[in-house]
């Protein structure tokens, strides 16, 4: 059997069973933390995890195995996870994928994922990414590139799994844990998962607090889950949702819980197709992937609308001014003084800083500060940022408008199935247009979520994405759980892996 497709269970049956005392966490530990644990090891050809924590995971699962012989389990107790590399996790080395953290080791925990340790969820490791979350291949990153194991399943193993978070959507892909918490700043999240097969999950902006996130754009990041199931994505986002006092865009958490929203009978919805989005040139994959999205829609006996979003036109441009300018500040803090790499080439304070991030960055990074320094210089900020910012207000109104006549929107995550390494180098804007499906989500707060849907003619799969107004982030979950079901009919759920 190949080694991605050793068997493996849904991260909700584990932690129901766990739950109903029907397992300890010996007992699961075949298809569990031993389990995973080995497996990790043995794929560690695909580079999905920078920092590998076995030790810490057997840990949390034996204080899990405690709480449940004295009946006090609780929701995510033995539960494998694996936690992208920008959440500052206390005593476990933090890298963004660069090479200016390369030995960072936080003192203290973000709130996110200390809501996930508090639940009880084992941590298997810290998963690779684009340096600081610059790229969509997870080719950006200190630490080597991510194999897709998508690809890696049909004797490819050059195929990306996006990014930033391809290594998060790569352990999950691959059986390496049972779910991953992420971040998703202009679709960081959706991308990888759709490259890799599997569900991932942006909610509201607000809704996950950003403390103890190493931030990329302030105005756009967002915490989430990437899993194999819609129902393993929303028993994560249950655990990790709330408000905390330390993040000043963090909200309390309107709606009850979304893993018992699912449980109720699905509504009558009303979804959106954007025009604007929909009678773009497309290739043949991207139209089967907007074939059979429109049909399980259908199946599900959802109504569909046609709606007008014409500024997602622009969505792409003002997204990367915002995001690299306000990326362009937040990095100023990397200087070699109070911690992370410092340059031993440094005679006096100019060029330690000079020194320190021309050898601790990459290129990638690089280029970005300078385009976001650019974008806030004197004389361009009002040509650039504030006109940039005109446009995110445009697009945020024409989705209030449109989420007055519908639901939900949908559109493919994607606008082609995942790439080879290398395929966007020699012309930059080309890897920016891989984003031109999600960004403008982020630009609007809104809380989106990928489901696989369709295989492209060269057998890796692709995303549609399930796109709600702000805090509607149940129906979101409830219209994608639709959405999967009846994908898996189809034929794609046993292609994909994504169910036993």
């Amino acid at each position: 059997m190949h080694p991605l497709r050793a068997p493996g269970r849904a991260l909700g049956k584990t932690a129901s069973l766990i739950r109903q005392h029907q397992e300890t966490i010996e007992d699961q530990c075949a298809v569990g933390i031993d389990r995973i644990i080995a497996d990790v090891e043995a794929n560690r050809n695909l580079n999905a995890y920078i920092t590998e924590t076995p030790d810490v995971a057997r840990s949390q699962a034996a204080a899990s195995d405690r709480r449940i012989r004295e009946g006090r389990a609780r929701g995510l107790d033995g539960v494998p996870i694996a936690i992208k590399d920008n959440y500052c996790t206390k005593g476990i080395r933090t890298t963004a994928g660069s090479k200016i953290l390369s030995n960072f080791v936080p003192t203290y925990e973000s709130f996110v994922s200390g809501k996930a340790r508090d639940a009880g969820a084992a941590c298997l490791g810290k998963t690779n990414m684009d340096e600081f979350g610059f790229g969509s291949s997870t080719e950006n990153s200190f630490f080597g590139p991510t194999i897709n194991p998508r690809g890696l399943e049909l004797g490819r193993n050059n195929v990306a799994p996006g990014g930033s978070s391809g290594g998060a959507a790569a352990a999950v892909a691959a059986r390496l844990c049972l779910g991953a918490l992420a971040t998703d700043t202009g679709g960081s999240i959706r991308q990888p998962a759709a490259f890799c097969g599997v569900v991932g999950m942006k909610p509201t902006y607000g809704l996950c607090s950003r403390w103890g996130i190493i931030a990329y754009g302030s105005s756009l990041d967002q915490a989430g889950a990437i899993a194999r199931t819609v129902d393993d994505a929303a028993i994560l986002i249950d655990a990790v949702l709330g408000e905390d006092p330390n993040d000043a865009t963090s909200v309390r958490t309107p709606f009850a819980n979304i893993e018992a929203f699912l449980a109720k009978p699905s509504a009558q919805y009303t979804i959106g197709i954007p025009r604007t989005i929909r009678d773009l040139n497309s290739n043949s994959d991207l139209e089967n992937c907007w074939l059979i999205g429109e049909s399980v829609i259908k199946d599900a006996g959802y109504r569909i609308r046609y709606v007008d979003l014409p500024s997602l036109n622009y969505a792409l441009p003002a997204y990367y001014v915002i995001a690299l300018s306000e990326a362009s500040s937040n990095l100023a803090r990397y200087d070699g003084v109070r911690y992370g790499y410092r340059s031993p080439r440094a005679s006096n304070i100019s060029e330690l800083y000079e020194n320190t991030r021309a050898e601790g960055f990459n290129w990638e990074t690089k280029k970005r500060i300078i385009m976001g320094t650019f974008a806030l210089s004197a004389g361009y900020y009002e040509a650039y940022y504030e006109r940039a910012c005109r446009v995110r207000r445009l697009i945020s109104d024409e989705f209030r408008s449109a989420f007055r006549q519908v639901d939900c929107l949908i559109w493919p995550t994607t606008p082609t199935p995942a790439f080879a390494f290398g395929s966007h180098q020699t012309d930059p804007i080309s890897m920016y247009l891989e984003d031109i499906f999600t960004v403008p989500v982020n630009l609007a707060g809104l809380p989106a979520i990928s489901v696989p849907i369709a295989l492209a003619a060269n057998y890796l799969p692709m995303g549609l994405q399930v796109i709600g107004p702000q805090f509607g982030d149940p129906h979101v979950f409830r219209i994608a759980k639709e959405v999967q079901n009846r994908a898996g009919q189809i034929g794609f759920t046993e292609t994909s892996g994504l169910r036993k």
